[in-house]
């Protein structure tokens, strides 16, 4: 019991952790099952058919390769909008300024669905078609406010002085901005663009409502899982986690590095 409350913490995070990464250890052994109908909700043998070929099915890969330009197009422009937003309303008064910054956690605060028959509305009202430019709109409509946040906090964090010990070595409005004010805001704004597009790329709810006949990925999970799931879409997911996790420990991986060699010997 003593060795139980000293490690309580340690034992409860690892019990989260497990309890959220337990569907994706369902989907990657699934990837690898080869079902007798067309639900593979059970297990029936081990096969590398879908792995194979992933895009054995119909129209998976070209619903993903446009979840993924959607996703790419939407942090894009939320990332250049919501960093310039986050300077603005950091670094200068004006009016409405308080009223901008309440604003800003409306979309995050707001369920998805009121904010999708929103933008539908609005579209509908400006008679634009429903399609790919809709979905791509209405991405970087919610995603701008994740961007802005991430930012804001990074700039609000920074010593302005300095900024002014660039421009008092005689460094203009633009080379301090590159050279200095960026580099400080890049792990915000490397942040806020991956949220964004994570958030883009499996956003379902929104897509939905705004899509007409264009087909994302998520909306082609969704439809499959009515007529039966095919082992593709584990094998999809399942290579998307590994990327994810990859990509984390790589970045904790050089973070690692960079501060040990900043120590000094």
């Amino acid at each position: 019991m003593r060795w139980i409350r000293r490690n309580l913490v340690v034992i409860a995070g690892l019990l989260t952790l497990a309890y959220m990464i337990l569907p994706n250890i369902v989907v990657m052994v699934f990837s690898f099952n080869k079902p007798q109908g067309r639900f593979n909700y059970s297990w029936q043998q081990f096969s590398l058919d879908a792995w194979k070929d992933p895009c054995g099915v119909a129209d998976l890969c070209g619903s993903l390769s446009l979840s993924f330009q959607i996703a790419v197009w939407a942090t894009v422009g939320a990332t250049v909008l919501g960093t310039m937003i986050a300077f603005a309303l950091v670094r200068y008064r004006f009016r409405a300024r308080g009223a901008i910054n309440s604003l800003i956690f409306l979309p995050m605060a707001m369920p998805e669905v009121v904010m999708a028959a929103s933008l539908l509305t609005l579209f509908l009202n400006m008679g634009a078609q429903l399609g790919f430019w809709t979905v791509l709109i209405a991405h970087i409509m919610f995603c701008l406010s994740f961007v802005v946040t991430a930012v804001k906090a990074r700039v609000m964090s920074m010593d302005p002085r300095l900024e002014e010990a660039a421009r008092d070595l005689y460094a203009g409005p633009v080379q301090t901005f590159v050279r200095v004010t960026l580099p400080i805001a890049a792990p915000g704004i490397a942040a806020g663009a991956l949220l964004a597009f994570a958030l883009s790329f499996d956003d379902f709810i929104i897509t939905n409502f705004n899509s007409g006949s264009t087909v994302t990925f998520p909306m082609f999970v969704w439809g499959s899982a009515q007529r039966g799931t095919p082992v593709q879409i584990n094998v999809i997911g399942t290579a998307m986690f590994v990327i994810a996790v990859t990509m984390v420990l790589a970045g904790q991986l050089i973070a690692s590095r960079r501060k040990n060699n900043a120590q000094p010997q």
